[in-house]
């Protein structure tokens, strides 16, 4: 039988109602549910179904932000509540745009849906040469590296960076999973990728079965 509650707050959270989720994961606390179960059951689930929304084109970006920011605001009432093991990564990920290439509007939504799903993520921001993504995986201990790309002219830098990582011998250790308008799966088999996600949904989801 569904929690009505749980169900609630993750209703109220994929309409992006910011004053009525915190009014309700404040009432959910008082009803003695966990912070840990309104966390997992009723946000991170409310998260994993925007991100599926986004994937088939029932919401768009926009609204996918939104969502994401009345997340954020949402688990600063459950911190006070939640143990460190409770709040512990799903996984840590080193992200960035690759060197050569500016674009990190795509990069910063794949950042926050991660973050909503629970992944530590750590940005290298953008124009990000391979030996700051192997320094970054060696120093976060990364599960995943995410590498994003706009320009076509600038994907042959993920492969470069790619070849960085099997270079330092850190490859067996992290999986690389790669995203940007001018990517699809054959390009990202090529290079020699564990992933391609086409938008932010569908990488919350891949980097999810990479960590498993």
């Amino acid at each position: 039988m569904p929690d009505f509650s749980l169900l609630a707050v993750t209703e109220t959270l994929i309409s992006g109602e910011e004053k009525e989720l915190i009014e309700l994961v404040k009432n959910t606390l008082d009803q003695g549910i966990p912070a840990k179960k309104i966390l997992d059951e009723g946000l991170i689930h409310g998260m994993d179904i925007v991100g599926e929304r986004m994937e088939t084109g029932e919401m768009f970006i926009p609204e996918v932000l939104r969502c994401a920011k009345v997340m954020s605001a949402a688990v600063e009432i459950l911190k006070p509540f939640l143990g460190e093991k409770d709040i512990s990564a799903t996984g840590r990920v080193v992200i960035g745009t690759v060197k050569g290439d500016l674009h990190d509007i795509g990069k910063n939504l794949v950042i926050m849906m991660l973050e909503s799903a629970g992944f530590e993520v750590h940005d290298l921001g953008v124009d990000v040469p391979p030996d700051t993504f192997v320094s970054a995986i060696k120093e976060k201990d990364a599960d995943v590296l995410a590498l994003s790309a706009l320009l076509t002219t600038t994907t042959n830098m993920m492969k470069a960076t790619i070849d960085a990582v099997k270079e330092s011998a850190l490859r067996d250790r992290v999986k690389i999973m790669v995203g940007g308008a001018p990517v699809k799966q054959e390009f990202a088999d090529k290079i020699g990728a564990d992933g391609y996600a086409p938008d932010a949904g569908s990488a919350v989801k891949l980097a999810k079965t990479l960590v498993r």
